[in-house]
């Protein structure tokens, strides 16, 4: 973490740490419910393609979905992590929506 210096009226500094992004580049991710209204006309998992710099106090993301031709930018809080289980030989869409099986209770 990078500590940044900002000058107050009294002309002493104050010490912040510099924000850090939680999610890597190439993490797949999925927006949080709540989102928008018409949730159900996104792709339901997206990959990061590249860290932005803070809007305000929010940490910025660009990410891509398979099924779309553009990219999109969003906060960091509107992101939730998608945990692939590494070297499970299934793909995304089978990860995600659990192999096409119906679970019953």
């Amino acid at each position: 973490m990078t500590a940044t210096g900002i000058p107050q009226r009294s002309g002493l500094s104050i010490r912040r740490e510099a924000a850090t992004h939680i999610f890597r580049v190439g993490q797949t991710v999925r927006l949080k419910d709540g989102f928008l209204v018409v949730p159900s006309k996104l792709p339901d998992v997206y990959r990061i393609t590249a860290t932005l710099p803070p809007r305000g106090n929010l940490l910025q993301y660009r990410i891509r979905s398979d099924d779309e031709r553009h990219e999109r930018v969003t906060t960091e809080d509107s992101l939730e992590p998608v945990n692939l289980s590494p070297g499970s030989g299934a793909t995304l869409i089978e990860t995600t929506l659990g192999h096409g099986r119906i679970m019953e209770g």
